[in-house]
């Protein structure tokens, strides 16, 4: 993001201090003209009886279409409208991350810019995050948690949304209905101790990754995901389901390596018992490569056991650099 762009955000605002802002929504957007109008108008209608200090914060991703000069327009007439943007389209989770430095509320919630889940969540999560009794630091939007629907969507999409998200359930501590969902709700000190690097989709996945291995309290509440009735899809099948895929492996290798390493002992154990069955009986061929396929399979299988073991070590080391990431990142917003 330039600095231009962020300093005149910035100055247009002043009127609001950033202690006074009690929640902050944020809304990706990327060739949004379409939807700009309704948008802002849904979720300013939900927010009206809001009876504390709130911003709006759209973030440009790079629109190649008239969306930021849309956007801008509304800014100058609304005072709690926050337009921010850089010129190049680098993923949601840059967009996601720039939002984050950006806002100024105690409560962050994020949602998707066509409003698939209507914007009545943002209250709700909301309600979630300051809700004495239950002191959740994230709130997550899940459309296939009891309760929860899925309206509109196609069949395709929906099946292959719900498989992904069902892979993902074993890669984290908590199982977790939907864990690649947008609409969301953070405590400002939840973000502050992250150090996040993702710029897809991908953020989803990272946040939670951090958010469990430090501990915070999480929790899912059911939302209704909609079809979108603007605009054009942005989801891209490949290149998410691949770095979805690649997320799994690493944050739970013992799905890949350990299943692998048991798939190859199992099959050495069979041969070596079909070896000892053919000897028993006087028909086994020394010619018959058995024993040293038997062999290489519970080597490798060994092999794949050994790599699991290093990757989980890995894991408990990496967890170990968040934890001293998120007490380095609270001593500095301490001094500051």
């Amino acid at each position: 993001m330039t600095t231009r762009n962020l300093d005149a955000a910035t100055d247009n605002k002043s009127n609001v201090g950033a202690h006074e802002i009690e929640l902050s929504v944020i809304a990706p957007m990327y060739n949004e003209a379409d939807n700009i109008e309704t948008t802002i108008s849904m979720i300013e209608e939900t927010l009206s009886d809001f009876d504390k200090p709130w911003e709006l914060l759209l973030i440009d991703d790079g629109s190649d279409d008239n969306t930021l000069e849309m956007a801008r327009r509304f800014e100058t007439k609304m005072p709690n409208l926050r337009v921010l943007h850089y010129p190049l389209n680098c993923g949601r989770g840059k967009a996601l991350r720039t939002g984050f430095n950006q806002a100024r509320g105690k409560y962050i919630v994020t949602t998707d810019f066509d409003l698939s889940y209507s914007p009545h969540h943002i209250i709700q999560i909301y309600e979630q995050l300051t809700d004495p009794s239950q002191m959740n630091d994230v709130v997550l939007g899940s459309a296939y948690m009891k309760d929860g629907k899925v309206i509109g969507v196609s069949p395709l999409r929906h099946f292959i949304s719900k498989v992904g998200n069902k892979i993902l359930q074993y890669t984290f501590p908590q199982s977790f209905k939907t864990s690649t969902c947008i609409l969301r709700g953070y405590r400002k000190e939840v973000l502050e101790a992250l150090e996040l690097e993702s710029n897809g989709k991908e953020i989803h996945l990272e946040i939670l990754s951090k958010v469990c291995a430090l501990g915070f309290v999480v929790k899912e509440i059911p939302a209704i995901l909609r079809n979108r009735k603007g605009g054009t899809s942005k989801f891209k099948f490949r290149r998410t389901s691949s770095s979805h895929l690649l997320f799994s492996v690493f944050e739970r290798p013992i799905l890949l390596f350990g299943l692998a390493g048991l798939f190859f002992i199992f099959s050495g154990f069979l041969i070596g018992c079909y070896i000892v069955w053919l000897r028993y009986f006087g028909t086994l061929n020394p010619s018959r490569p058995l024993v040293p396929l038997m062999i290489i399979l519970l080597l490798l299988g060994s092999q794949f056991f050994c790599f699991a073991f290093i990757a989980i070590q890995n894991n408990h080391l990496r967890n170990e650099v968040y934890r001293l990431q998120k007490q380095i990142n609270f001593l500095k917003s301490k001094k500051n």
